[in-house]
């Protein structure tokens, strides 16, 4: 099992209503238009991701997403495409779709930012709010 923890934090503009994708940022600002982004100040970007999650992603692994914020957790599932490029320094993007860009972490997720426990939505809306990230890929399917 391949694991990428990510940490980063909440914002007061958090939304988490966007139907198809969602987003975790290296930014630390968050405007209220931007209703896919769940964190900002992230420690790492797509690009920083390591070279065996890239890989495991790039063969079309499936991939779980845990959303962790003090005791709440939330969980998605995606899947890697060949497409995908890992090249975006400063975001990474869970989409619905099988849209692939730069930007684009996985494909064909189960949830997307309108979809996460409201409970944890309302924590990811305090700036002070660590929130950990992980991106699970298990080898075996």
């Amino acid at each position: 099992m391949l694991k990428e923890r990510i940490v980063c934090y909440g914002h007061e503009n958090v939304k988490a209503t966007h139907r198809s994708t969602l987003e975790i940022t290296k930014e630390d600002y968050l405007t209220p238009r931007g209703d896919c982004i769940i964190c900002v100040k992230a420690n790492k970007g797509l690009k920083e991701l390591s070279d065996e999650i890239k890989k495991a992603l790039k063969s079309g692994k499936k991939v779980k997403i845990r959303i962790t914020a003090d005791d709440i957790v939330d969980e998605l599932e995606a899947v890697g495409d060949e497409r995908l490029t890992f090249e975006n320094e400063i975001s990474m993007v869970i989409r619905k779709s099988e849209y692939v860009d730069g930007r684009t972490l996985a494909i064909r997720a189960n949830k997307a930012a309108r979809d996460i426990k409201r409970e944890l939505v309302e924590k990811l809306r305090n700036p002070e709010q660590r929130v950990v990230v992980e991106i699970i890929v298990n080898e075996n399917y």
